[in-house]
């Protein structure tokens, strides 16, 4: 069973890239020069009747989140693209059909009027239903098509009442579109089944769920959610179509590379290191749908003929939604243990690169009633960098002389063992 460890991968990020000598291997997909693109979030903001409850702070639900809002609105950086959209803000009436499309953008998704985003939701009274699904799904076509990752940020108080569409199905038809769209989730409330939904649809998407229990933590949570549309990739990883065996598979350069991998397959992927060199690449695989408590993730990178160069088990990012493992191998270590054979012809021959096999290999299960296709979303990172080899350890001979070293360490030790022995005993015996 692959060990389930939770610790921060040094590595987990893209290091600056570096070009391999030689002729270039072919990336995954021909891409033009990539292009960059602003932070691109949509607000979503529940003002349904559940809103007005006083249980915040002694204040009601929506003023919070208009608090919140302005504070927001007024600390984001001037590139960022901000829209907002309310679910439950307009009809009054009784009639559920009708109530379960109260949706609308209330703040088109572009460069920030904060006066404008402000004043629209200063206005806001709590009204109707809860058409979470309906949102998130509309929320999704605001912020477009593009290179760039675009983020949801869900404010809600309680579960969805218009289901269809369940807004946590929705949420894994638009991870499964390869959208690049994350969703984080806001609760409001304390309620258990609230939570669980909030949790399904931040997992579906790789996002995150917290539960806001004062003004100042829905502030300082939304703060960072919004500020960390400007951390995600400026450009989509290239997609990559691993392959069950090494020979066939893709030859990568450093880059960073997206694939889907079903329940318990293993994915081949391969990269060419030169002596001097030093790999370093980490997979993420992200839960988008509910699994089995035992799994995890496991990279391993092997030679050419199957040998085993160095694994590196699951880890954590500190979030439930992604496992994460990483690895570095050096081209040259395997050849230290024969640095005392006898020098051939083909030892003096030049350098040739190493082509390294990368294996992706998960131990998920899903859960009854899950579906395995698509795969799990894998975002693979490598990179090839220059070699940084660990310190030598002291040198204690060989042989004859290390025999020695170790007769005198032996003698020593029982030396000062009797002589400790024999104090005791007098010490005890007075």
């Amino acid at each position: 069973m692959i060990n389930r460890r939770w610790s921060s991968t040094a590595f987990i990020g893209l290091l600056t890239a570096t070009t391999l000598a030689g002729p270039a291997p072919a990336l995954a997909d021909d891409r033009a020069e990539p292009t960059t693109e602003p932070p691109r979030v949509q607000l979503v903001l529940d003002v349904s009747g559940s809103m007005r409850a006083t249980d915040i702070d002694g204040r009601s639900r929506i003023s919070v989140a208009q608090q919140a809002f302005g504070e927001v609105v007024d600390a984001l950086p001037d590139e960022t693209q901000l829209g907002i959209r309310v679910l439950g803000a307009t009809y009054q009436g009784k009639d559920k059909e009708q109530g379960c499309l109260d949706t609308q953008q209330i703040v088109p998704v572009g460069p920030v009027d904060r006066t404008q985003a402000k004043a629209a939701v200063a206005t806001l009274r709590p009204t109707g239903f809860t058409p979470v699904g309906l949102a998130l799904r509309e929320a999704a076509k605001d912020l477009g098509a593009g290179t760039t990752a675009r983020r949801i940020v869900l404010i809600t108080d309680g579960e969805d009442t218009c289901a269809p569409p369940d807004p946590c199905q929705v949420a894994r038809e638009l991870a499964a579109q390869g959208t690049t769209l994350v969703v984080d989730t806001l609760g409001l409330a304390p309620d258990e089944k609230v939570r669980r939904q909030l949790l399904c649809i931040a997992a579906a998407t790789g996002g995150t769920y917290t539960a806001a229990q004062s003004a100042d933590d829905l502030t300082d949570r939304l703060k960072q959610l919004v500020d960390r549309a400007r951390d995600t990739y400026a450009t989509t990883p290239a997609k990559v179509d691993g392959t069950n065996a090494c020979p066939d598979a893709p030859l990568l350069s450093p880059g960073v590379y997206t694939d889907r991998e079903t329940f318990s397959e293993h994915r081949w992927y391969r990269v060419p290191v030169r002596p001097g060199q030093e790999l370093r690449a980490s997979v993420s695989v992200a839960l988008d749908r509910p699994v089995n408590p035992d799994y995890g993730v496991l990279l391993r990178a092997t030679a050419a003929d199957g040998r085993e160069l160095v694994r590196g088990v699951d880890a954590g990012s500190g979030r439930a939604d992604v496992i994460s493992a990483g690895l570095r191998w050096s081209a040259g270590e395997d050849t230290e243990r024969e640095e005392d054979t006898e020098p051939t012809p083909a030892a003096s021959a030049p350098p040739t690169v190493t082509t390294v096999c990368l294996v992706v290999s998960n131990m998920f299960a899903p859960r009854a009633g899950t579906a395995a296709d698509p795969g799990m979303p894998v975002e693979l990172t490598v990179d090839v960098v220059a070699a940084s080899p660990a310190p030598d350890g002291p040198d204690l001979g060989r042989g004859w002389v290390l025999l020695l070293l170790l007769t005198l360490a032996g003698l020593l030790t029982g030396l000062i063992t009797g002589l400790l022995t024999r104090w005791w005993v007098a010490t005890w015996r007075n």
